[in-house]
Protein backbone atom coordinates (compact mmCIF):
# COMPACT_ATOMS: atom_id res chain seq x y z
CA UNK A 1 0.00 0.00 0.00
CA UNK A 2 1.49 3.36 -1.22
CA UNK A 3 2.70 5.13 2.28
CA UNK A 4 0.21 8.61 1.15
CA UNK A 5 -2.80 6.48 1.15
CA UNK A 6 -1.40 4.63 4.89
CA UNK A 7 -1.31 8.34 5.65
CA UNK A 8 -4.30 8.93 4.76
CA UNK A 9 -6.23 6.53 6.33
CA UNK A 10 -4.35 6.80 9.54
CA UNK A 11 -5.63 10.50 9.88
CA UNK A 12 -8.95 9.57 9.03
CA UNK A 13 -9.12 7.07 11.63
CA UNK A 14 -7.27 9.13 14.18
CA UNK A 15 -10.03 12.08 13.17
CA UNK A 16 -13.02 9.87 13.87
CA UNK A 17 -11.56 8.30 16.67
CA UNK A 18 -10.89 11.70 18.48
CA UNK A 19 -15.36 12.57 17.85
CA UNK A 20 -16.53 9.48 18.49
CA UNK A 21 -14.71 7.91 21.22
CA UNK A 22 -16.05 10.93 23.79
CA UNK A 23 -19.38 10.52 22.47
CA UNK A 24 -19.70 6.55 22.83
CA UNK A 25 -17.77 7.38 26.57
CA UNK A 26 -20.39 9.87 27.72
CA UNK A 27 -23.36 7.37 26.64
CA UNK A 28 -23.81 8.65 23.43
CA UNK A 29 -24.11 5.50 21.45
CA UNK A 30 -24.66 2.87 23.77
CA UNK A 31 -26.63 0.34 22.09
CA UNK A 32 -29.90 -0.82 23.96
CA UNK A 33 -32.15 -3.70 23.67
CA UNK A 34 -36.22 -3.02 21.75
CA UNK A 35 -38.82 -3.13 24.09
CA UNK A 36 -41.55 -4.28 22.14
CA UNK A 37 -45.20 -3.00 22.90
CA UNK A 38 -47.76 -5.35 22.53
CA UNK A 39 -51.67 -3.26 22.13
CA UNK A 40 -54.35 -4.96 23.79
CA UNK A 41 -56.79 -2.44 23.22
CA UNK A 42 -58.84 -4.30 21.22
CA UNK A 43 -59.01 -7.39 22.48
CA UNK A 44 -58.75 -6.75 26.35
CA UNK A 45 -59.53 -3.32 26.27
CA UNK A 46 -63.05 -4.10 24.91
CA UNK A 47 -64.06 -6.46 28.04
CA UNK A 48 -64.24 -3.14 29.73
CA UNK A 49 -68.23 -3.34 30.72
CA UNK A 50 -69.83 -1.10 27.77
CA UNK A 51 -66.34 -0.35 25.26
CA UNK A 52 -67.73 -2.75 22.73
CA UNK A 53 -66.71 -1.72 19.79
CA UNK A 54 -68.19 -2.32 15.91
CA UNK A 55 -65.72 -3.75 13.14
CA UNK A 56 -65.47 -0.42 11.55
CA UNK A 57 -64.41 1.41 14.87
CA UNK A 58 -61.61 -1.56 15.79
CA UNK A 59 -60.30 -1.47 12.24
CA UNK A 60 -60.20 2.74 12.80
CA UNK A 61 -58.27 2.10 16.02
CA UNK A 62 -56.01 -0.47 14.31
CA UNK A 63 -54.60 2.27 12.05
CA UNK A 64 -53.94 5.09 15.13
CA UNK A 65 -52.08 1.99 16.24
CA UNK A 66 -50.27 1.34 13.63
CA UNK A 67 -49.21 4.58 12.82
CA UNK A 68 -47.68 4.92 16.25
CA UNK A 69 -45.86 2.29 15.21
CA UNK A 70 -46.99 -0.64 17.76
CA UNK A 71 -45.28 -3.45 17.19
CA UNK A 72 -48.09 -5.96 17.41
CA UNK A 73 -51.84 -4.92 17.90
CA UNK A 74 -54.09 -8.06 19.52
CA UNK A 75 -57.03 -7.61 17.23
CA UNK A 76 -59.68 -9.49 19.22
CA UNK A 77 -60.83 -13.26 19.98
CA UNK A 78 -61.66 -14.67 17.05
CA UNK A 79 -63.72 -17.99 18.69
CA UNK A 80 -65.78 -15.41 20.81
CA UNK A 81 -68.40 -14.27 18.21
CA UNK A 82 -69.17 -13.95 14.88
CA UNK A 83 -68.40 -10.40 14.92
CA UNK A 84 -64.83 -10.68 16.53
CA UNK A 85 -63.92 -13.00 13.86
CA UNK A 86 -64.98 -10.86 11.42
CA UNK A 87 -63.07 -7.66 13.09
CA UNK A 88 -60.04 -10.02 13.80
CA UNK A 89 -60.04 -10.45 9.79
CA UNK A 90 -60.59 -7.02 8.92
CA UNK A 91 -57.70 -6.01 11.05
CA UNK A 92 -55.64 -8.21 9.72
CA UNK A 93 -56.35 -7.71 6.18
CA UNK A 94 -55.53 -4.08 6.20
CA UNK A 95 -52.58 -3.37 8.63
CA UNK A 96 -49.66 -3.98 7.09
CA UNK A 97 -46.76 -2.47 9.22
CA UNK A 98 -47.81 -4.15 12.56
CA UNK A 99 -47.85 -7.84 13.45
CA UNK A 100 -52.09 -8.58 14.03
CA UNK A 101 -52.42 -11.05 16.99
CA UNK A 102 -55.57 -13.31 17.80
CA UNK A 103 -56.20 -15.00 20.68
CA UNK A 104 -57.34 -18.53 21.50
CA UNK A 105 -57.18 -20.38 24.06
CA UNK A 106 -55.14 -23.87 24.63
CA UNK A 107 -57.79 -25.87 22.61
CA UNK A 108 -57.81 -27.21 18.70
CA UNK A 109 -61.11 -25.27 17.61
CA UNK A 110 -59.58 -21.87 19.23
CA UNK A 111 -56.70 -21.92 16.94
CA UNK A 112 -57.86 -23.02 14.10
CA UNK A 113 -60.48 -20.37 14.07
CA UNK A 114 -57.50 -17.73 15.14
CA UNK A 115 -55.52 -18.83 11.94
CA UNK A 116 -58.45 -18.55 9.50
CA UNK A 117 -59.18 -14.85 10.89
CA UNK A 118 -55.54 -14.13 10.28
CA UNK A 119 -55.21 -15.44 6.82
CA UNK A 120 -54.83 -12.10 5.49
CA UNK A 121 -52.46 -10.73 7.83
CA UNK A 122 -48.90 -9.16 6.43
CA UNK A 123 -47.86 -10.58 9.51
CA UNK A 124 -49.72 -12.91 12.30
CA UNK A 125 -48.90 -14.29 15.78
CA UNK A 126 -51.10 -16.60 17.38
CA UNK A 127 -51.66 -16.03 21.10
CA UNK A 128 -52.44 -19.61 22.83
CA UNK A 129 -53.55 -19.52 26.82
CA UNK A 130 -54.23 -21.78 29.90
CA UNK A 131 -54.30 -21.45 33.68
CA UNK A 132 -51.55 -22.72 35.54
CA UNK A 133 -52.61 -21.39 39.20
CA UNK A 134 -53.92 -24.08 41.29
CA UNK A 135 -57.23 -22.21 42.14
CA UNK A 136 -57.40 -21.98 38.21
CA UNK A 137 -56.13 -25.12 37.57
CA UNK A 138 -58.92 -26.99 40.61
CA UNK A 139 -62.21 -24.90 40.23
CA UNK A 140 -62.29 -23.89 36.62
CA UNK A 141 -60.46 -26.39 34.31
CA UNK A 142 -60.39 -28.70 37.21
CA UNK A 143 -57.18 -30.26 35.16
CA UNK A 144 -54.84 -31.73 36.78
CA UNK A 145 -51.18 -30.17 36.01
CA UNK A 146 -50.20 -32.79 34.09
CA UNK A 147 -52.72 -32.59 32.11
CA UNK A 148 -52.25 -28.68 31.73
CA UNK A 149 -48.72 -29.29 30.37
CA UNK A 150 -49.62 -31.57 27.90
CA UNK A 151 -52.48 -29.44 26.85
CA UNK A 152 -50.31 -26.51 26.63
CA UNK A 153 -47.56 -28.22 24.37
CA UNK A 154 -50.11 -29.75 22.13
CA UNK A 155 -51.20 -26.02 21.58
CA UNK A 156 -48.38 -24.40 20.94
CA UNK A 157 -47.49 -27.53 18.15
CA UNK A 158 -50.83 -26.77 16.89
CA UNK A 159 -50.50 -23.02 16.51
CA UNK A 160 -46.83 -24.16 14.98
CA UNK A 161 -48.88 -25.77 12.21
CA UNK A 162 -49.81 -21.97 10.87
CA UNK A 163 -47.07 -19.95 12.00
CA UNK A 164 -43.76 -19.31 13.58
CA UNK A 165 -44.78 -16.89 15.10
CA UNK A 166 -46.81 -18.22 18.59
CA UNK A 167 -46.80 -16.32 21.97
CA UNK A 168 -47.90 -18.78 25.20
CA UNK A 169 -49.17 -17.59 28.30
CA UNK A 170 -49.76 -19.37 31.61
CA UNK A 171 -52.88 -17.74 33.01
CA UNK A 172 -52.28 -16.39 36.36
CA UNK A 173 -48.89 -16.75 36.67
CA UNK A 174 -48.72 -14.37 39.11
CA UNK A 175 -50.43 -16.84 41.92
CA UNK A 176 -49.16 -19.93 39.77
CA UNK A 177 -46.06 -21.93 41.79
CA UNK A 178 -43.01 -21.30 40.23
CA UNK A 179 -41.86 -24.47 39.90
CA UNK A 180 -44.19 -25.42 37.61
CA UNK A 181 -44.15 -22.44 35.96
CA UNK A 182 -40.68 -23.13 35.44
CA UNK A 183 -41.91 -26.91 33.80
CA UNK A 184 -44.45 -25.36 31.42
CA UNK A 185 -42.44 -23.28 30.05
CA UNK A 186 -39.53 -24.56 29.36
CA UNK A 187 -42.02 -27.42 27.71
CA UNK A 188 -43.58 -24.56 25.46
CA UNK A 189 -40.24 -23.36 24.51
CA UNK A 190 -39.25 -26.64 23.37
CA UNK A 191 -42.73 -26.92 21.62
CA UNK A 192 -42.02 -23.97 19.37
CA UNK A 193 -43.27 -20.54 21.21
CA UNK A 194 -40.86 -17.80 20.75
CA UNK A 195 -42.95 -15.56 23.15
CA UNK A 196 -43.90 -16.09 26.88
CA UNK A 197 -45.79 -13.92 28.80
CA UNK A 198 -46.24 -13.48 32.11
CA UNK A 199 -49.47 -12.50 33.37
CA UNK A 200 -50.49 -11.06 36.35
CA UNK A 201 -54.68 -11.23 35.57
CA UNK A 202 -55.82 -10.71 38.99
CA UNK A 203 -53.43 -7.79 39.56
CA UNK A 204 -52.08 -9.68 42.53
CA UNK A 205 -48.82 -9.15 42.60
CA UNK A 206 -46.14 -6.26 43.83
CA UNK A 207 -43.14 -4.66 41.56
CA UNK A 208 -40.17 -6.35 43.58
CA UNK A 209 -41.88 -9.67 43.65
CA UNK A 210 -43.19 -9.56 40.45
CA UNK A 211 -39.87 -8.15 39.31
CA UNK A 212 -38.20 -10.64 41.05
CA UNK A 213 -40.28 -14.01 39.12
CA UNK A 214 -39.01 -12.46 36.21
CA UNK A 215 -35.89 -13.09 36.54
CA UNK A 216 -36.03 -16.55 38.38
CA UNK A 217 -37.92 -17.74 35.23
CA UNK A 218 -35.18 -16.38 32.77
CA UNK A 219 -32.54 -17.87 34.97
CA UNK A 220 -34.08 -20.94 35.90
CA UNK A 221 -35.28 -22.06 32.94
CA UNK A 222 -32.78 -23.71 30.78
CA UNK A 223 -33.99 -23.02 27.56
CA UNK A 224 -35.18 -19.28 28.11
CA UNK A 225 -32.92 -17.50 25.95
CA UNK A 226 -34.82 -19.20 22.95
CA UNK A 227 -37.92 -16.98 24.09
CA UNK A 228 -38.58 -13.23 24.66
CA UNK A 229 -40.18 -13.04 27.57
CA UNK A 230 -43.49 -10.65 28.00
CA UNK A 231 -45.40 -9.56 30.39
CA UNK A 232 -49.25 -8.98 31.53
CA UNK A 233 -50.39 -6.73 34.23
CA UNK A 234 -53.75 -5.60 35.29
CA UNK A 235 -54.73 -2.57 37.59
CA UNK A 236 -56.47 -4.13 40.32
CA UNK A 237 -54.33 -2.53 43.10
CA UNK A 238 -52.75 0.20 40.58
CA UNK A 239 -50.05 -1.74 39.91
CA UNK A 240 -50.31 -2.76 36.29
CA UNK A 241 -47.41 0.02 35.31
CA UNK A 242 -45.17 -0.64 38.17
CA UNK A 243 -45.73 -4.19 37.88
CA UNK A 244 -44.62 -4.33 33.57
CA UNK A 245 -41.74 -1.53 34.63
CA UNK A 246 -40.54 -3.50 37.35
CA UNK A 247 -40.24 -6.73 35.04
CA UNK A 248 -38.94 -5.01 32.24
CA UNK A 249 -35.98 -4.25 34.43
CA UNK A 250 -35.58 -7.75 34.89
CA UNK A 251 -35.03 -8.60 31.48
CA UNK A 252 -39.14 -8.92 29.90
CA UNK A 253 -38.53 -7.23 26.72
CA UNK A 254 -42.56 -7.32 25.79
CA UNK A 255 -44.85 -5.25 27.53
CA UNK A 256 -49.00 -5.78 26.64
CA UNK A 257 -50.75 -2.71 27.85
CA UNK A 258 -54.22 -0.69 26.36
CA UNK A 259 -54.43 2.86 25.17
CA UNK A 260 -55.36 5.09 28.51
CA UNK A 261 -55.53 2.07 30.61
CA UNK A 262 -58.47 0.15 29.43
CA UNK A 263 -59.47 -3.46 30.25
CA UNK A 264 -61.32 -5.77 32.54
CA UNK A 265 -62.11 -4.71 36.20
CA UNK A 266 -59.52 -1.59 36.86
CA UNK A 267 -57.76 -1.66 33.77
CA UNK A 268 -54.60 -3.20 32.37
CA UNK A 269 -51.10 -1.10 31.88
CA UNK A 270 -52.07 2.01 30.38
CA UNK A 271 -49.52 1.78 26.96
CA UNK A 272 -48.96 5.84 27.24
CA UNK A 273 -47.48 5.35 31.05
CA UNK A 274 -45.63 2.30 30.19
CA UNK A 275 -43.61 3.86 27.16
CA UNK A 276 -42.91 7.46 28.24
CA UNK A 277 -41.45 5.93 31.60
CA UNK A 278 -38.64 4.09 29.59
CA UNK A 279 -38.63 6.70 27.22
CA UNK A 280 -37.90 9.47 30.42
CA UNK A 281 -35.76 7.21 32.20
CA UNK A 282 -33.43 6.42 29.85
CA UNK A 283 -30.45 6.74 32.34
CA UNK A 284 -32.36 3.46 34.48
CA UNK A 285 -33.77 1.17 31.39
CA UNK A 286 -31.85 -0.81 29.53
CA UNK A 287 -34.00 -1.00 26.19
CA UNK A 288 -36.07 1.61 24.09
CA UNK A 289 -39.15 1.53 22.05
CA UNK A 290 -39.87 2.60 18.49
CA UNK A 291 -43.34 4.32 18.74
CA UNK A 292 -43.93 7.46 17.53
CA UNK A 293 -44.90 9.03 20.68
CA UNK A 294 -46.40 12.23 19.05
CA UNK A 295 -49.47 10.28 18.11
CA UNK A 296 -49.80 9.47 21.88
CA UNK A 297 -52.67 12.20 22.69
CA UNK A 298 -54.38 11.65 19.16
CA UNK A 299 -54.36 7.54 19.82
CA UNK A 300 -55.96 8.12 23.16
CA UNK A 301 -58.88 10.87 22.17
CA UNK A 302 -59.92 8.15 19.51
CA UNK A 303 -60.12 4.96 21.88
CA UNK A 304 -62.39 7.66 24.14
CA UNK A 305 -63.95 8.63 21.61
CA UNK A 306 -65.50 5.21 20.78
CA UNK A 307 -65.37 3.46 23.80
CA UNK A 308 -67.63 6.54 25.69
CA UNK A 309 -64.91 6.11 28.46
CA UNK A 310 -63.89 9.90 29.06
CA UNK A 311 -60.15 10.47 30.15
CA UNK A 312 -59.51 11.68 33.89
CA UNK A 313 -58.13 15.80 33.87
CA UNK A 314 -55.23 14.17 35.95
CA UNK A 315 -54.26 11.29 33.92
CA UNK A 316 -51.01 10.80 33.29
CA UNK A 317 -49.73 11.51 30.01
CA UNK A 318 -52.75 11.82 28.31
CA UNK A 319 -55.02 14.05 30.60
CA UNK A 320 -55.74 17.59 30.00
CA UNK A 321 -54.27 18.83 33.24
CA UNK A 322 -50.82 16.37 32.69
CA UNK A 323 -49.36 19.79 31.56
CA UNK A 324 -51.36 21.93 33.39
CA UNK A 325 -49.73 24.80 35.73
CA UNK A 326 -51.71 26.29 38.21
CA UNK A 327 -49.62 26.85 40.91
CA UNK A 328 -47.26 30.43 40.74
CA UNK A 329 -44.53 28.77 41.84
CA UNK A 330 -44.93 26.50 39.04
CA UNK A 331 -45.56 28.81 36.56
CA UNK A 332 -42.64 30.73 37.49
CA UNK A 333 -40.47 27.95 37.33
CA UNK A 334 -41.33 26.43 34.20
CA UNK A 335 -42.05 30.23 32.63
CA UNK A 336 -38.30 30.55 34.02
CA UNK A 337 -36.74 26.98 32.92
CA UNK A 338 -39.57 24.07 32.12
CA UNK A 339 -37.71 21.18 33.22
CA UNK A 340 -38.31 22.75 37.00
CA UNK A 341 -41.49 21.06 37.16
CA UNK A 342 -42.03 19.06 33.82
CA UNK A 343 -40.16 15.63 33.15
CA UNK A 344 -40.95 15.92 29.23
CA UNK A 345 -42.32 17.93 26.78
CA UNK A 346 -45.94 18.23 25.91
CA UNK A 347 -45.13 17.82 22.80
CA UNK A 348 -43.61 14.71 22.34
CA UNK A 349 -46.64 12.65 23.13
CA UNK A 350 -48.59 14.81 20.73
CA UNK A 351 -50.16 17.88 22.73
CA UNK A 352 -49.49 20.84 20.91
CA UNK A 353 -48.34 23.98 22.74
CA UNK A 354 -49.48 26.50 19.50
CA UNK A 355 -52.83 25.50 17.82
CA UNK A 356 -54.28 27.23 15.16
CA UNK A 357 -57.83 28.15 16.26
CA UNK A 358 -60.71 27.57 13.77
CA UNK A 359 -63.61 29.95 12.89
CA UNK A 360 -66.95 30.67 11.16
CA UNK A 361 -64.77 32.62 8.84
CA UNK A 362 -62.68 29.37 8.48
CA UNK A 363 -62.68 27.58 4.60
CA UNK A 364 -62.67 24.13 3.78
CA UNK A 365 -58.94 23.95 2.80
CA UNK A 366 -57.79 25.03 6.73
CA UNK A 367 -60.34 22.72 7.66
CA UNK A 368 -58.93 19.89 5.77
CA UNK A 369 -55.35 21.12 6.48
CA UNK A 370 -56.16 20.93 10.55
CA UNK A 371 -57.72 17.08 10.25
CA UNK A 372 -55.02 15.82 8.63
CA UNK A 373 -52.51 17.13 10.99
CA UNK A 374 -54.81 15.43 13.45
CA UNK A 375 -54.75 12.33 11.56
CA UNK A 376 -57.89 12.21 10.74
CA UNK A 377 -58.65 10.67 7.73
CA UNK A 378 -62.11 9.98 5.79
CA UNK A 379 -62.91 7.64 3.47
CA UNK A 380 -64.93 9.18 0.73
CA UNK A 381 -65.49 13.42 -0.08
CA UNK A 382 -68.88 12.64 1.18
CA UNK A 383 -67.70 12.27 4.49
CA UNK A 384 -65.71 15.47 3.98
CA UNK A 385 -68.89 17.31 3.36
CA UNK A 386 -70.77 16.58 6.17
CA UNK A 387 -68.08 17.08 8.74
CA UNK A 388 -66.98 20.44 7.00
CA UNK A 389 -71.06 21.39 7.55
CA UNK A 390 -71.33 19.90 11.49
CA UNK A 391 -68.14 22.28 11.92
CA UNK A 392 -69.93 25.41 10.04
CA UNK A 393 -73.15 24.95 12.31
CA UNK A 394 -70.60 24.76 15.44
CA UNK A 395 -68.93 27.56 14.47
CA UNK A 396 -71.90 29.28 14.53
CA UNK A 397 -72.69 28.70 18.06
CA UNK A 398 -69.14 29.02 19.61
CA UNK A 399 -66.62 31.56 18.63
CA UNK A 400 -63.43 29.45 18.84
CA UNK A 401 -62.87 25.66 17.40
CA UNK A 402 -59.67 23.92 18.98
CA UNK A 403 -58.98 20.87 17.79
CA UNK A 404 -60.83 18.85 21.02
CA UNK A 405 -64.08 19.93 18.99
CA UNK A 406 -63.02 18.73 16.16
CA UNK A 407 -61.80 15.18 17.22
CA UNK A 408 -65.56 15.10 18.98
CA UNK A 409 -67.19 16.70 15.88
CA UNK A 410 -65.09 14.06 13.10
CA UNK A 411 -66.35 11.09 15.59
CA UNK A 412 -69.69 12.20 15.97
CA UNK A 413 -70.20 12.69 11.80
CA UNK A 414 -68.67 8.88 11.32
CA UNK A 415 -71.20 7.38 14.02
CA UNK A 416 -73.99 9.41 12.34
CA UNK A 417 -73.38 8.61 8.97
CA UNK A 418 -75.66 5.18 8.99
CA UNK A 419 -78.25 6.29 11.25
CA UNK A 420 -81.30 4.45 11.69
CA UNK A 421 -82.90 6.18 14.35
CA UNK A 422 -82.75 9.94 14.09
CA UNK A 423 -83.35 12.61 16.69
CA UNK A 424 -85.98 15.38 14.65
CA UNK A 425 -87.10 17.52 17.51
CA UNK A 426 -86.76 17.68 21.22
CA UNK A 427 -88.86 20.22 23.35
CA UNK A 428 -88.43 19.77 27.71
CA UNK A 429 -90.05 21.58 30.14
CA UNK A 430 -88.09 21.80 34.14
CA UNK A 431 -89.69 24.48 36.21
CA UNK A 432 -90.19 24.88 39.83
CA UNK A 433 -93.33 23.28 41.68
CA UNK A 434 -94.37 21.44 38.55
CA UNK A 435 -93.30 17.66 36.72
CA UNK A 436 -90.52 18.00 34.46
CA UNK A 437 -91.82 16.78 30.75
CA UNK A 438 -90.56 15.89 27.16
CA UNK A 439 -91.87 15.82 23.79
CA UNK A 440 -89.81 14.08 21.67
CA UNK A 441 -90.07 13.27 17.66
CA UNK A 442 -87.77 10.75 16.30
CA UNK A 443 -87.56 9.75 12.74
CA UNK A 444 -87.09 5.67 12.56
CA UNK A 445 -86.41 4.19 9.17
CA UNK A 446 -87.97 7.13 7.34
CA UNK A 447 -90.99 7.57 9.02
CA UNK A 448 -91.65 10.21 12.16
CA UNK A 449 -93.18 9.85 15.14
CA UNK A 450 -93.60 12.13 18.36
CA UNK A 451 -94.83 11.41 21.85
CA UNK A 452 -94.60 13.33 25.79
CA UNK A 453 -93.44 12.01 28.50
CA UNK A 454 -92.85 13.29 32.30
CA UNK A 455 -90.49 12.03 34.62
CA UNK A 456 -88.80 12.66 38.03
CA UNK A 457 -86.45 15.07 36.04
CA UNK A 458 -85.70 15.96 32.16
CA UNK A 459 -83.21 14.00 31.58
CA UNK A 460 -85.87 11.31 32.93
CA UNK A 461 -88.71 12.57 31.07
CA UNK A 462 -86.48 12.41 27.67
CA UNK A 463 -85.65 9.10 28.57
CA UNK A 464 -89.22 7.84 28.44
CA UNK A 465 -90.41 9.51 25.56
CA UNK A 466 -87.23 7.73 23.42
CA UNK A 467 -88.51 4.48 25.16
CA UNK A 468 -92.21 5.05 24.44
CA UNK A 469 -91.21 5.35 20.56
CA UNK A 470 -88.46 2.68 20.41
CA UNK A 471 -89.31 -0.14 22.77
CA UNK A 472 -86.07 -1.49 23.23
CA UNK A 473 -86.64 -2.73 27.08
CA UNK A 474 -83.12 -2.18 27.86
CA UNK A 475 -81.86 -0.88 31.22
CA UNK A 476 -80.18 2.77 31.98
CA UNK A 477 -77.07 1.64 33.82
CA UNK A 478 -75.02 5.37 33.18
CA UNK A 479 -75.57 8.83 31.62
CA UNK A 480 -72.59 11.10 32.12
CA UNK A 481 -71.85 14.61 30.93
CA UNK A 482 -68.62 15.86 30.37
CA UNK A 483 -67.16 19.14 28.80
CA UNK A 484 -65.03 18.55 26.09
CA UNK A 485 -62.99 22.30 25.89
CA UNK A 486 -63.08 25.01 28.36
CA UNK A 487 -65.81 27.71 28.83
CA UNK A 488 -69.70 28.28 28.84
CA UNK A 489 -69.61 27.92 25.04
CA UNK A 490 -68.14 24.58 25.11
CA UNK A 491 -69.23 21.28 23.45
CA UNK A 492 -70.36 18.86 26.09
CA UNK A 493 -69.84 14.76 25.35
CA UNK A 494 -72.52 12.64 26.65
CA UNK A 495 -72.32 8.93 27.49
CA UNK A 496 -75.03 6.59 28.09
CA UNK A 497 -74.66 2.90 29.32
CA UNK A 498 -77.46 0.57 28.75
CA UNK A 499 -78.06 -2.85 29.30
CA UNK A 500 -80.55 -5.93 28.05
CA UNK A 501 -80.50 -9.74 29.06
CA UNK A 502 -76.94 -9.15 30.36
CA UNK A 503 -75.27 -7.24 27.26
CA UNK A 504 -74.08 -3.49 27.90
CA UNK A 505 -73.60 -1.47 25.25
CA UNK A 506 -72.09 1.77 24.98
CA UNK A 507 -72.80 5.27 22.86
CA UNK A 508 -71.31 8.86 23.26
CA UNK A 509 -72.38 11.46 21.06
CA UNK A 510 -71.34 15.49 21.54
Amino acid sequence: MPWRGLITQQSTFYFLSSILCPLWASGFFIMTDKLIIFDTTLRDGEQSPGASMTKDEKVRIAKALEKMRVDIIEAGFPIASHGDFEAVQSVANIIKDSTVCGLARALDKDIDRAAEALKGANSARIHTFIATSPVHMANKLQMSPEQVLEQAVKAVKRARQYTDNVEFSPEDAGRSETDFLCRIIEAVIEAGAGTINIPDTVGYTLPEHFGKLIAELRERIPNSDKAIFSVHCHNDLGLAVANSLAAVMNGARQVECTINGLGERAGNAALEEVVMGVRTRQDVFPCHTDLDTTQIVTCSRLVSNITGFPVQPNKAIVGANAFAHEAGIHQDGVLKHRETYEIMRAEDVGWRANRMVLGKHSGRNAFRERLKSLNIEFDSEESVNAAFARFKDLADKKHEIYDEDLQALVSDTLMTEHEQVKLVALKVCSETGETPHANVTLNMDGVENSVAASGSGPVDATFKAIETLVNSQTNLLVYSVNNITNGSDAQGEVGVRLEKDGQVVNATAK
